[in-house]
């Protein structure tokens, strides 16, 4: 009771605990993502910053003094000069561009995509000189970043009332994209080791339903078990008690009943010990087998004739179609006939009173051979399907009442199936019955 109490809250812990990291990590990767835009921004503006004074000091240099003025013959060679102290008249794309490569490489932006222009600071959206993708990465204020410089000569110099008003305008594209790939292994470590923890997770919650499972299984087969031994202990017990009577030790009639009865009571605890014994075996895949050649044919109609009175009590029918033309397997008879049995055994606890119908058919399948037993039993739900072969798992029964057992059958017909290299399965529908379906690898000859 305790542990099914904890159960939940080790559940409710756990995912606590995973969305709390996976939000920590969340919130982690934009803060660092603010952060690496925010170094992108400074890094652009001293880029711009550098090439600004670069570009206005290398045109300084250009006009030594006042005297390199030409002559004004009239007012529109005002604008004539103003235009030809321009950064935009005394360099061109390709140089500026360079300029701007080297710096992008110094502050190790190497790699990162650009556009530029020149601006006239006097008339807004006028650009004297631009790269060919620039207004197309201008316009996408959203996405891109643009960073902007004055192209203004040093105060006190002669140039610094002749010298145009312009600006230096930077375009990153795709900054988010930027800043992404910049963080692209820290990104990947943070999916990878979440998707650890979740597979963690899963496993551990997986294991603790199965545990779960395990530990309702292993309950109900105690249960099971202590009852199935109890009744006969307890039937023994009482014709043990009966033969002290006088009566009966001097009716040889009744004296014959009682001891059989004690008889029939032990051997059906030695099969409930035998069987108990074969599953811890299997558990611990210690099971050698004998193997030899058996006839399937001949291992099918003895099972079926020790099952015959079972079969009459329950005023049930049996057909049989051993139509295989060969039927001889390399198995151990003992466990062969066993799982057999317990094919047999189930169809005939699984079916309603004077509704049993049981078929036993064979077939080759090429070095196969297919052995199939059907009845028109209670049958089983998809979900019971999918786990009837799992150790002391045992279906609903509905309205049949009083199957007894410890769900260890179906599991030791799998385990011993496939110990033989063979395959089983069943198809079944609720109400209408089920049809298991053996196959094994025929005994090569020649």
């Amino acid at each position: 009771m305790q542990i099914k109490k904890m159960f939940p809250l080790i559940i409710a812990l756990i995912t606590v605990s995973l969305m709390g990291i996976i939000y920590i990590q969340v919130s982690w990767l934009r803060t660092l993502a603010l952060f690496r835009e925010e170094q992108l921004k400074e890094k652009l503006s001293a880029i711009i910053q550098n090439v600004s004074e670069e570009l206005i000091s290398q045109r300084s240099a250009t006009f030594q003094s006042p005297g390199q003025l030409p002559g004004l013959k009239f007012p529109s060679d005002i604008y004539d000069i103003y235009k030809q102290f321009s950064v935009a008249n005394r360099f061109t794309v390709f140089e500026i561009r360079e300029k701007l490569q080297r710096e992008f490489r110094k502050q190790n932006l190497r790699d990162t995509k650009f556009e530029f222009a020149i601006a006239s600071d006097n008339v807004f959206g006028h650009y004297e000189l631009k790269s060919p993708r620039f207004l197309e990465m201008a316009l996408d204020t959203v996405h891109n970043l643009k960073v902007l410089y004055p192209l203004v000569a040093s105060s006190g110099s002669w140039l610094e009332s002749l010298a145009p008003d312009e600006m230096l305008v930077i375009v990153v594209p795709d900054i988010k994209s930027y800043v992404l790939q910049s963080l692209g292994w820290m990104i990947g470590g943070a999916i990878l080791f979440t998707l650890i923890i979740i597979t963690a997770f899963y496993i551990t919650f997986g294991t603790l339903i199965r545990q779960k499972k395990l530990g309702e299984m292993k309950s109900d087969f105690i249960n099971n078990m202590t009852h199935e031994l109890k009744t006969p202990l307890a039937t023994i017990s009482l014709a043990v008690d009966a033969l002290r009577s006088e009566k009966v030790l001097t009716n040889p009639e009744k004296l014959g009943y009682f001891t059989n009865m004690i008889k029939d009571e032990n051997k059906r605890m030695n099969r409930h010990v035998e069987t108990i014994l074969q599953a811890a075996q299997m558990e611990r895949q210690q099971v050698q087998l004998n193997k030899k050649d058996v006839h399937a044919h001949e291992v099918i109609e003895k099972v079926l004739g020790n099952l015959r009175l079972q079969i009459d009590e329950k005023s049930g029918r049996v057909e049989t179609q051993l139509q295989a033309t060969n039927d001889l397997l390399e198995a151990d008879e003992v466990h062969f006939t066993n799982l057999i049995n317990n094919l047999v055994d189930n169809a005939v606890k699984y079916s309603k009173d004077n509704s049993l119908f049981i078929r036993v058919s064979t077939r080759n399948s090429g070095r196969f051979l297919r052995i199939l037993v059907e009845d028109h039993g209670i049958g089983m739900s998809k979900e019971t399907q999918a786990r009837v072969f799992e150790k002391f798992f045992r279906a609903h029964t509905g309205n049949v009442h009083n199957v007894k057992g410890f769900g260890l059958g179906l599991s030791y017909v799998k385990a011993m199936t496939e110990a033989h290299d063979g395959k089983v399965k069943v198809d079944s529908v609720l109400g209408k019955g089920s049809t298991f379906t053996l196959e094994f690898p025929l005994k090569k000859t020649g």
